[in-house]
């Protein structure tokens, strides 16, 4: 068998009916060519050189033919032919289709191969059409198409029954001559993702890298960078002295300066950064109209008051007459309003052009909504828009997403809407000018693919206005054709497969042709300030040294080095605190030996090599951290790693000769006998340890001979009494008793760096909270830093102390009480969750435990956390109380305040009004002065709860809630004939009830009319609002609307029982009319929120 393959070129004409091969923009995409590449506007210019291939190209046409097509029984491949750099096959193979009922179930698969070496994370986009061509006079190529994208577990993609074999094999139908078929694919293909796509060789510009869902973004930035005069603006901002991390101003720069220089695609975090996102921000899409305003507002106010002044409104500002015109009178009101963007409406409207007369067409005023003339009365009039003057670049924002209240959700529109390259827009100008016509070419186009829930942008440009476009895909640029930019983006329901239905057009810029060369004006260096490229230029210096150390970090470790000023002043046990003592931290190579690394560390601490000696920390397996003997004779030549244990970092106490001392070197130190110890001296008085320095002895040494040292070096007379521990490990300090005995004896496994702690044998110590170096170092074993945060406050940072961990609950509150300036009676703690950073369980002021059990739940690592609260009543007086949350709603149904009250535990519900009464001031005029409880639930009063019912018998839960008020004057006493119903709004359905509930009193046989008034007084509406609300009794959810010649039957609200021997709920008044607390002017998904710019 003999596999041919021809290749076609995209001038090749497709057959009739198939989709057609469009020609590459400028003539310049369909033929293969080399590239020369030249720096002028900030842009590279591609001078285009003719050769027989050019691998990048977007299309292509390719033949394959299998010979011996009966005796085929493998897959077939032909060779590769390159688009978009990739290697694109054709893949025939025999199918079987065992479901098949007829015994001819074999069939012709045949598939379109893009990359399938690759197992990369790569993706390209291409429509195709795979044909079998005729080879017989007279028979019609049959062909079928495809659209998907190819990635690389999908890497082929076509027909597995594409004809059925029988039927290719059937030389009467034309496809197959001397047992030979052939087969032709038309590929059209988007640049790829993931592979190595140079956009800047193929087409002069570079992308923007996604973060995750910033294609929205990327599409907006690309077209602004390209609004040539706003981007020369950009880089003339003052940013000397911006916050390199905070400046949006300097971050826009940084952005354009590398979209215009960069050859690869740009990043976008620092942007993101400065505008105070966090992360999830970044994976959030935004609506893009909402950001180019947010951040054309933030330009612009960083623009006032320097040269670059006024620069965006001169740009894009427009000015609007909004009026209203009398029909039967001379009389008309109007204002100019200035706008940056047009919202045009695109549903049911053909093209541009109608969605520009929708824009202007005016609404005419008349019936009820007449027109207030002033001293003319009422008129009819029209109401409408016109265009005063259209700015140089026009910023058009087709009405793609737009709320529909049918399903209360945001809903694309995919509809048709034509635009075209050029518009002449004087007809909806008040006054053209004839000189300067409104005559605009189309700048770039802003596409979305998708639905309202979600997507991706991308943006067409037509850069120098000349016709020739790009496609920017984030990170990946390519050229297209006019086509691709305009016609594949009307949107609406198109046959051609390679056009998909959800992708449109949403956003249209138009440069005005007059403005032309001043808005796209070339931008060079010269452009840009010589301190913004040296400032851009040293943050490049700085990245690349950061990446670079980032790279090289393996081959590093970190030395942490501390010096005997560091052991100053620290009250804790061994020399330091690793988490608050100041390292001088070195970055050394892991190979480095112990001779380069002691003269680097002379040159750094400004030293001779011979007065420094290196002591390692060791962790000792009874927790302490002492430092150790290096026999730094013998160990020169090993590497720092190894000498660290290859555990870094490492941790080294640095021994240098005292900075008064006359001496050229450190003394002598024998590691066979001479130990090294460090002293410490203990003031029982002022209950701290002093660092006193260490010495070196031999281990033979008597205890007695360090007394004249310490005494020495705590400024003791030399024949002070001393008592002496040594200080074993945490909560372990031991007395030596006998001083006579050498120190190998008398100290618990003699080491380098042991600690002897002394202090004055003094009778007077005894007479101290914490006479002896034991007691301060047992007690400082339960000392523990507690960070107290005020519950009533989310966000509190609290203030800290340091208390012991066996305190009792009275000792912890009067510390907190001391720092607080309160009484501890009048505090309540709360333990921290355990799971989480909130207030759990209050703590009963009866709590026989210690701070230690209440912190036992915390993490060992974290912070130790307990929360507090202000009581307005003694703790133990709260216990025997109940804490009960309710709302008090004023004689308007306005939610006046949340009220915690403290009745007792025992009490009733007019326990619970009289605590209430005395925080409320209730209005001396009008008013009964008595309160009731209300239960409400789903904004509905569900029972007025009698004074005598015990407070235990509620519980708030869900959506229940507890509201006190006054009753009004008129309901203290209630007839026989009378009956006071619940009231609630709902709109359209009876279970979507709002706003605040209340009640009304009735009478039997009373006009409804009459009831309508009382309850309009109440809700203090205007007539004509009130007229379009509707009034219905409710029943077991079921509505029976209230007609006007109603007059009250008390029978209608009153429970009946119903078959079974139940009672029904209790009928309310129900008022059916608009929820406008709902409205909002721009309906979000749950997902989105408000775009911010905080800096």
């Amino acid at each position: 068998m003999f596999v041919h393959m021809h290749e076609h070129m995209d001038t090749d004409t497709p057959p009739k009916n198939d989709s057609p091969q469009t020609p590459k923009a400028g003539g310049d995409m369909d033929t293969d060519r080399n590239t020369n590449t030249t720096n002028v506007n900030g842009e590279v210019m591609v001078e285009e050189l003719m050769e027989e291939e050019d691998e990048s190209r977007a299309e292509a046409t390719f033949r394959f033919t299998v010979e011996n097509f009966s005796k085929v029984k493998e897959t077939q491949l032909s060779p590769p032919v390159f688009i978009r750099n990739l290697p694109w096959k054709i893949m025939a193979m025999p199918r079987h289709n065992p479901n098949a009922e007829r015994p001819n179930n074999k069939s012709l698969g045949f598939f379109l191969q893009c990359n399938a070496d690759s197992d990369s994370s790569w993706s390209c986009s291409a429509s195709a059409e795979l044909r079998l061509i005729p080879q017989k006079d007279g028979v019609e190529t049959f062909n079928r198409k495809i659209q998907h994208i190819f990635y690389s577990k999908e890497n082929d993609w076509g027909f597995a029954h594409f004809m059925p074999w029988h039927e290719v094999g059937d030389t009467q139908k034309g496809f197959i001559k001397d047992d030979r078929i052939l087969l032709e694919v038309y590929v059209n293909a988007d640049a790829p993702h993931g592979v190595a796509w140079d956009s800047k060789k193929h087409t002069g510009y570079v992308g923007l890298k996604n973060q995750g869902a910033t294609c929205y973004m990327n599409s907006l930035l690309q077209t602004l960078f390209f609004t040539n005069q706003l981007r020369k603006a950009v880089y003339q901002m003052p940013t000397e002295s911006d916050d390199q991390s905070k400046s949006v101003a300097l971050a826009l720069q940084r952005i354009f300066y590398e979209l215009q220089h960069n050859d690869k695609p740009v990043g976008t975090k620092k942007l993101t950064k400065s505008f105070g996102w966090e992360t999830l921000d970044s994976f959030m899409q935004h609506d893009v109209q909402e950001l180019c305003r947010v951040l054309l507002d933030n330009m612009e106010s960083k623009m006032r008051g320097t040269c670059v002044e006024g620069t965006i409104p001169r740009l894009l500002e427009g000015k609007m007459i909004s009026f209203i015109k009398c029909k039967h009178i001379d009389y008309m009101s109007s204002r100019t309003e200035p706008f940056y963007d047009i919202q045009l409406n695109i549903k049911g409207k053909k093209n541009l052009y109608e969605s520009f007369q929708d824009y202007i067409a005016t609404e005419t005023m008349d019936g009820e909504n007449k027109y207030d003339a002033g001293k003319f009365g009422l008129q009819e009039a029209e109401k409408g828009v016109i265009f005063q003057s259209f700015p140089p670049v026009l910023h058009l924002h087709l009405m793609r997403f737009q709320y529909d209240p049918n399903t209360d959700t945001n809903i694309k529109i995919n509809d048709r809407c034509e635009f075209h390259e050029k518009i002449n827009l004087d007809k909806f100008v008040q006054n053209p000018d004839a000189k300067d016509p409104a005559v605009y070419i189309l700048h770039a186009v802003l596409v979305h693919s998708g639905d309202n829930h979600g997507g991706h942008y991308v943006v067409y440009l037509n850069p120098r206005g000349d016709g020739k476009w790009c496609k920017f895909d984030d990170d990946v640029v390519s050229r297209c054709t006019k086509a691709e930019a305009i016609d594949h983006n009307f949107g609406g329901f198109d046959d051609d497969i390679s056009i998909r239905h959800c992708t449109n057009a949403y956003m249209l810029v138009y440069v005005r042709e007059s403005c032309k060369e001043e808005v796209l004006c070339p931008v060079n260096e010269i452009d840009i300030p010589d301190n913004l490229i040296e400032r851009l230029a040293e943050e490049k210096k700085y990245e690349l040294q950061r990446r670079k150390e980032r790279s090289e970090a393996h081959l590093y470790m970190p030395v942490h080095v501390v010096t005997e000023d560091q052991f100053c002043g620290h009250q804790g046990n061994d020399m330091f605190d690793m988490e608050h003592v100041h390292y001088r931290t070195f970055k050394v190579l892991r190979e480095m030996k112990l001779g380069p690394f002691m003269e680097m560390l002379a040159g750094s601490m400004g030293y001779p090599v011979a007065q420094i000696r290196p002591w390692p920390f060791q962790q000792r397996s009874n927790c302490t951290f002492r430092p150790t003997m290096i026999d730094v004779e013998n160990d020169l030549e090993k590497s720092v790693v190894v000498l660290a244990e290859n555990d870094p970092p490492w941790y080294v106490f640095l021994e240098v000769v005292e900075p008064d001392s006359d001496v050229a070197c450190l003394p002598p130190f024998d590691k066979d006998s001479d130990v090294m110890l460090f002293l410490k001296m203990y003031d029982p008085k002022a209950k701290m340890v002093c660092y006193a320095g260490h010495v070196y002895v031999p281990i033979s040494t008597r205890v007695e001979e360090l007394i004249p040292i310490m005494n020495r070096r705590a400024g003791f007379r030399s024949d002070t009494d001393l008592i002496m521990f040594e200080e074993v490990k945490p909560n372990l300090v031991e007395r030596i008793q006998d001083y006579e005995l050498p120190l190998d004896k008398a100290l618990d496994e003699l080491m380098d760096g042991d600690i002897i702690i002394f202090q004055k044998d003094d009778p007077e110590n005894e007479e101290c909270e914490l006479p002896t170096a034991k007691d301060y170092f047992r007690d400082l074993y339960y000392r523990v830093e507690v960070v107290f945060c005020d519950k009533t406050m989310p966000s509190d940072p609290g203030f800290n102390l340091v208390l012991s961990q066996r305190m009792n609950y009275f000792q912890v509150a009067k510390c907190v009480a001391q720092e607080l300036n309160t009484d501890p009676m009048l505090l309540q703690f709360f333990k921290t969750q355990g799971y989480r950073d909130a207030p759990g369980n209050p703590l009963r002021c009866t709590y026989e435990g210690t701070l230690k059990d209440l912190l036992s739940n915390l993490k060992q690592r974290g912070p130790k956390k307990l929360y507090y609260q202000r009581l307005r009543i003694p703790i133990n007086e709260l216990e025997n109380k109940r804490q009960f949350k309710c709302i008090f709603v004023n004689s308007k149904l306005k939610e006046d305040r949340e009220m915690v009250l403290y009745p007792s535990k025992n009490g009733t519900v007019a326990d619970l009004l009289e605590e209430a009464g005395k925080q409320l001031q209730l209005p001396q005029d009008g008013g009964s002065g008595k309160l009731r409880l209300l239960e409400v639930i789903s904004n509905k009063i569900f029972c007025v709860q009698k004074e005598d019912v015990l407070l235990e018998c509620l519980n708030s839960q869900g959506t229940k809630t507890y509201r006190i008020e006054e009753v009004p004057q008129e309901e203290i006493s209630i007839r026989e004939e009378e009956l006071l119903v619940h009231c609630a709004h709902f709109s359209k359905e009876v279970f979507a009830t709002f706003g605040t509930p209340f009640m009304v009193k009735i009478r039997q046989g009373e006009a409804f009319a009459a009831i309508r008034g009382q309850i309009q007084k109440k809700l203090e509406v205007p007539d004509k609002e009130f007229e379009k609300y509707q009034f219905a009794i409710i029943v077991m959810g079921r509505q029976t609307y209230i007609p006007e010649e109603y007059s009250v039957e008390l029978k209608d609200f009153l429970p009946q029982i119903v078959p079974g021997g139940a009672m029904q709920p209790k009928p309310w008044l129900g008022i059916d009319h608009i929820n406008k607390t709902a409205k909002r002017s721009r309906p979000y998904m749950y997902t989105e929120k408000a775009i911010k710019i905080h800096n």
